[in-house]
């Protein structure tokens, strides 16, 4: 399993965890969710065509289903779209208040 197709699900794995994981809103965490299911089919196929790969195949059609999901909560459900969309333009303000909070405490101690 060290082929093309093993280092493009690898390489796509690694940059839709950084997409997810950088929280940088939610169309990106969304497209790192469809990222996630694309290198998921991949992964599948890997395992599926390797002679020890079933474990491989099981572990990746699960976490398709999970990112599928993802997709879903973060591109296709038109309320938590909607939800997030408001949880993101009141964040700034937020964070705000949250940095002045942490800076009262820290001159306290």
């Amino acid at each position: 399993m060290d082929g093309p197709l093993e280092w493009t699900a690898a390489i796509g794995t690694i940059i839709a965890a950084a997409m997810v994981a950088s929280d940088l809103g939610r169309k990106v965490t969304g497209a790192g969710f469809v990222l996630f299911s694309i290198v998921a089919v991949l992964w599948v196929y890997a395992g599926l065509t390797a002679p020890d790969g079933m474990p491989l195949a099981v572990q990746n059609g699960i976490l398709l289903l999970v990112n599928l999901f993802g997709v879903y909560r973060f591109l296709l459900s038109r309320r938590n779209v909607a939800i997030i969309n408001r949880m993101e333009r009141a964040a700034p303000g937020i964070e705000e208040q949250v940095d002045d909070i942490l800076e009262r405490e820290e001159r306290r101690h």
